[in-house]
């Protein structure tokens, strides 16, 4: 298939049960493909919304690409998010209904096109995460202690 995965919110995974995946394409200009394909791209502080039927994304940030001219784009500016009818109906549905978040967790390229994971999911509480850290240590602790046990 041919996937290249340029950027992960691992943040979102620490601050969201994420229940549903989309995968949408992005409406990009030609010099933020380029600065892409550098992996200039961050998703940490970046958020979804839906906007007169469209979703979009803020805050993901394209760096600057270096051999950019005067047709440059803005670093942080709002791209809109190319999903289907149906797949817009039920982000609407699970965000306005259910009261769940939209948080982009993956840029990648797929057969040369650029496309973006959004993870639909609750927000976890201060306790689940200290819960969700512990358990990453005592699975990390254990897989250790089988390595030392093999050697």
């Amino acid at each position: 298939m041919g996937i290249k995965v340029i950027a992960t919110n691992k943040k979102a995974y620490h601050d969201y049960y994420i229940d549903e995946t989309f995968e949408a394409g992005i409406s990009l200009t030609g010099t933020e493909v380029k600065s892409i394909r550098e992996g200039k791209v961050n998703l940490k502080e970046s958020f979804c919304r839906i906007k007169d039927g469209e979703v979009y994304i803020n805050n993901m940030n394209v760096a600057v690409y270096e051999f950019g001219n005067r047709e440059n784009h803005d670093p942080t500016r709002m791209r809109k998010l190319l999903l289907h009818h149906a797949e817009i109906d039920k982000l609407i549905r699970l965000t306005e209904h259910k009261g769940l978040a939209m948080v982009p967790t993956k840029i990648y390229f797929k057969k040369n096109y650029v496309k973006l994971e959004i993870g639909v999911g609750r927000g976890k509480k201060l306790f689940d995460k200290r819960e969700t850290l512990k358990r990453k240590d005592a699975d990390r602790e254990m897989a250790k202690a089988i390595k030392n046990a093999q050697r």
